[in-house]
Parts: C-alpha cells; sequence; structure tokens
C-alpha cells in the first residue's frame, strides 16, 4: 500500500464521526483532501463546513458542499485534519501546508479533534519534521534570533505568504521533548502569530493508516 493509500484509509476511517447535522471543521492537505473527497458521498448527512484554508474552502465548494464563515458557525462538533508529526500523546507538529493559525483557530473552537495521517507520522520525539512559525513580517529577524537561542535553526519559507498576509520560518534541528512548554515559549515572543505546535489542545483521537487499513490510536 501507498503512502497515499494510507492516507485515503484514515480518511475514510473519519467518516465514522461525522454525524447528522454536524458542521464540520475542515483542515488543509494532502490527508484532509481525502478526507474532504470522502465527505462527499455523505455530504447530505452534515448542514455544513468550515475549512481552515482557501485550498481547502475551494475543494469543499467544488464538491458542492457548503462551507461558512467560523463566526458564522460558532462552536463545531468535530474537526478533522492531517499532521507532518505526531507523539504518542497525540500533540502534533502542524503547518507544512501554511495554514497553521487557521487550523489552530478551527482545532479550538472544535468539541472534538480526530487527526489522520499514514503511520510514518507517529514518532517518538518530534523535530525531525521543521516547525512551522507563522511570523508578523516586521518580526522575521527578532524571531529568527530568539530561535536560534532556543536551540533550533530558522529557514525561511521562501516565495511563501499565509492567507493572512504573513511569513513563516521552518524551525530546524529541534528535539521537542516538552510540546506543551515549547508552544508557550513560542507563543511569549512578540511577533509570532502561531507556532505548529499541536500540544496545549492535541489531537482527541489519531487514525493512522497503515499496510493493513487504518488504526485508532
Amino acid at each position: 500500500m501507498t503512502q497515499d493509500e494510507m492516507k485515503a484509509a484514515a480518511a475514510a476511517a473519519a467518516i465514522e464521526y461525522v454525524e447528522v447535522g454536524m458542521i464540520v471543521g475542515i483542515g488543509t492537505g494532502s490527508t484532509a483532501n481525502h478526507f474532504i473527497d470522502q465527505l462527499a458521498k455523505i455530504k447530505h448527512k452534515i448542514d455544513a463546513t468550515v475549512a481552515s484554508s482557501v485550498a481547502s474552502e475551494e475543494r469543499l465548494k467544488g464538491h458542492g458542499i457548503t462551507v461558512l464563515d467560523l463566526n458564522t458557525a460558532g462552536a463545531l462538533s468535530l474537526y478533522v485534519d492531517g499532521a507532518d508529526e505526531s507523539n504518542k500523546s497525540l500533540h502534533l507538529i502542524k503547518g507544512g501546508g501554511g495554514a497553521l493559525t487557521r487550523e489552530k483557530i478551527v482545532a479550538a473552537a472544535s468539541e472534538k479533534f480526530v487527526c489522520i495521517a499514514d503511520e510514518s507520522k507517529l514518532v517518538d520525539v518530534m523535530g525531525s519534521f521543521p516547525l512551522p512559525v507563522e511570523v508578523i513580517p516586521m518580526a522575521q529577524s527578532y524571531i529568527g534570533r530568539e530561535i536560534v537561542k532556543m536551540g533550533g535553526t530558522p529557514v525561511l519559507r521562501e516565495g511563501f505568504i499565509t492567507d493572512n498576509g504573513n511569513v513563516i520560518i521552518d524551525v530546524h534541528n529541534l528535539s521537542i521533548t516538552d510540546a506543551v512548554k515549547m508552544e508557550a515559549d513560542f507563543n511569549r515572543l512578540a511577533g509570532v502569530v502561531t507556532v505548529g505546535l499541536f500540544a496545549e489542545r492535541p489531537a482527541d483521537v489519531l487514525i493512522l493508516g497503515t499496510p493493513n487499513g487504518a488504526v485508532t490510536v
């Protein structure tokens, strides 16, 4: 089974969490796209969706699925999204696709967060995948210096602007043993919009696609 097929298996398993009349929060990226395609088959069951990026919104609308603004939708019952890394505490690194701020907002507004990924994303210690940090442009150099003090190597994501008009610094060479503390440390830096650590609000359920199908952690 290919990596893409494993992602699709995890996405299909997540459909079981969708209930009649829900407004479903939808993440961003290749695995979330599989979930959107699965959701299209049962779109008559749900009331609407809230998308965490322009790209996901366009894909949902392409399937004829209603997309609401989060302010209009209010509290959500369910949020489904992928991850770039997860540890066994279901702390996540997200933001490889650059939508980390909106993803974190939709996750915070949701009662249940179901994370879907292929089995390679589950690691003992996070940090092999560079940690994305969305930054106000004028703070870019300052935050870069602070990242160096924290032991990371900051790399500006070239030619990329977020849906919110900001830049992303990808932090390499981290070994994240205390994800909750590191998330708080980044949040204290002036000019950081969001760090791609989802630890203070981790996933509630992790569904991993494996060669033998989907496994729930």
